[in-house]
């Protein structure tokens, strides 16, 4: 009789093995089905969020460059200021950058004035201050001020070197 209780019991173990598998076999459905929605919201919120990047990313790259102006200075000699040392001179031909040709009919009268603001300011630069290439460009800036300051209510859009030497 002892026997009995054993085989009862083992089949009442092989049974809740069985329902057990069953059961165990559910939460893996479950755990990979959920892990599978994860994913799937994932990739789509990462779509919708980062279609938009691209696109306007696509619409810059292919928007054509927008047509500019180049209106030359005549060439420039001033001296430096280096005190009581021997003369140094600065020679440099200037382009000025504007959005548009009618920009640049608005700025051919007013030309004297612009000579005139850039040689008051090179007049008064030192050679140790256009050393290197951040002294070129806060040359640039400068520059870019003074003219935007002459020219007024025309705007140029920078300043650009097209030789400068010192001697």
């Amino acid at each position: 009789m002892a026997m009995k209780p054993k085989k009862a019991d083992a089949a009442v173990e092989d049974g809740d093995e069985g329902e057990a598998a069953a059961g165990g076999s559910k939460k893996k459905i479950m755990l990979i089905a959920g892990a599978a929605a994860l994913v799937i919201a994932g990739g789509g919120g990462w779509y919708f969020v980062m279609k938009p990047r691209a696109e306007a990313r696509n619409a810059e790259l292919s928007q054509a460059p927008t047509p500019v102006t180049f209106l030359d200075l005549p060439e420039m000699t001033v001296n430096l200021s280096v005190g009581q040392d021997r003369a140094q001179y600065l020679r440099v031909r200037v382009a000025l950058e504007v959005a548009d040709a009618k920009t640049a009919d608005q700025i051919k009268p007013v030309m004297p004035r612009v000579i005139d603001a850039f040689q008051l300011y090179l007049r008064e630069v030192r050679p140790s201050d256009i050393e290197g290439s951040a002294g070129i460009f806060r040359l640039r800036d400068e520059l870019t001020r003074r003219v935007n300051t002459a020219v007024h209510p025309a705007r140029v859009n920078a300043v650009l070197f097209r030789e400068i030497i010192v001697q």
